[in-house]
């Protein structure tokens, strides 16, 4: 029987493209079309998954700089971004089936991202969102014992 392959990509994380006036452009989707463009140029949409709707998430949208250097080496003025469960793990076997992945790797309070080739040249962002914190545990405490006071 053939080994069952696990899940690779667990969902869309997001867009990146370059502008030439990646400001002027900002303010465009922010004025049109009602984005909620934050400082740093782009915008969150956060969601809740079907299946668990204590599950959130959330997809990236953002405007890069037309001469900006992280979609090297990729020539194109965009860059997807996809949602892993186990970077690690996909990176190998991209890398194990020939996929050109690229040395650098990044971990930070956003999650730990990798980044790999397509054939056509498309520079592909991986990114395996930081697990979500554990509840707290509620100590449990012993009921004040009721002592009947005697007559």
């Amino acid at each position: 029987m053939a080994k069952k392959k696990l899940p690779r990509v667990t969902g869309f994380g997001g867009l990146f493209f370059k502008a030439k006036d990646s400001d002027g452009l900002s303010a465009w989707y922010r004025d049109r079309l009602g984005l909620p463009i934050e400082e740093w140029g782009g915008c969150v949409f956060p969601w809740r998954d079907d299946a668990d709707p204590k599950k959130k998430g959330q997809t990236v949208w953002s405007i890069f700089d037309a001469k900006t250097p992280y979609f090297s080496p990729s020539r194109k003025g965009f860059m997807m971004n996809f949602r892993v469960d186990d970077l690690d793990r996909v990176l190998k076997e991209l890398e194990a089936e020939g996929a050109k992945i690229s040395a650098a790797s990044e971990e930070s309070e956003f999650g730990k991202f990798g980044w790999v080739m397509d054939p056509e040249g498309n520079k592909i962002e991986l990114w395996q969102p930081p697990a979500p914190p554990k509840p707290k545990k509620k100590l449990k405490t012993k009921p004040a014992s009721k002592k009947k006071a005697k007559k």
